[in-house]
């Protein structure tokens, strides 16, 4: 894995400081896990690893992209696992959220907008953790979604009226952000 994004997010996260009490004890937790584990953003490490999501807002703030995860069987917001070729965390949350959305043109707030450990069986067969960073990205106006092979369905939601109440927490951080 690469070591440049391992660097970032130890950078990104030490210099983040979220206001809300349980966000700034889940970022001392990844702080103490990337420290840790020097395969921390591989998906190879078992135990759990890093991964980068985006929140993507049309260019009003008003609509949120979700994606219907084959795995998960729920509305989630696009990320993934970091790849060799990142060098930031972000980098990987915009790329994720470039290749599941087809939208070009998509910019991304290099600031952390969430963060969230979930129990998860993923490419490694194997139950592990998605030590999960979560971006604010926003679309440009007029943007049109295309859905990739990684989701079941690709849809615009209301900010404020998303289909279940799974991403509670971060559509609440994403409407203080806006």
């Amino acid at each position: 894995m690469s070591a440049p994004v391992r660097a970032d997010a130890l950078a990104t996260l030490t210099a983040w400081r979220p206001a809300d009490p349980g966000q700034r004890a889940l970022r001392e937790a990844f702080l103490g896990f990337l420290a840790a584990r020097p395969d921390s953003c591989a998906r190879s490490c078992e135990p759990g690893h890093l991964t980068a999501s985006a929140l993507v807002l049309d260019a009003t703030g008003d609509q949120v992209l979700l994606t219907l995860h084959p795995r998960v069987g729920a509305w989630l917001q696009l990320g993934g696992h970091c790849e060799s070729t990142d060098a930031t965390l972000a980098g990987a949350a915009l790329r994720e959220a470039t290749e599941e959305s087809g939208i070009e043109g998509l910019t991304i707030d290099p600031v952390p907008l969430h963060v969230d450990v979930h129990p998860i069986t993923c490419s490694l067969g194997v139950p592990t953790r998605h030590f999960d960073v979560r971006f604010l990205v926003r679309a440009p106006a007029g943007a049109r979604e295309t859905r990739s092979e990684e989701s079941l369905d690709l849809r615009w939601w209301p900010l404020d009226a998303p289909p279940d109440h799974e991403l509670d927490d971060l559509l609440a951080a994403a409407q203080i952000a806006r």
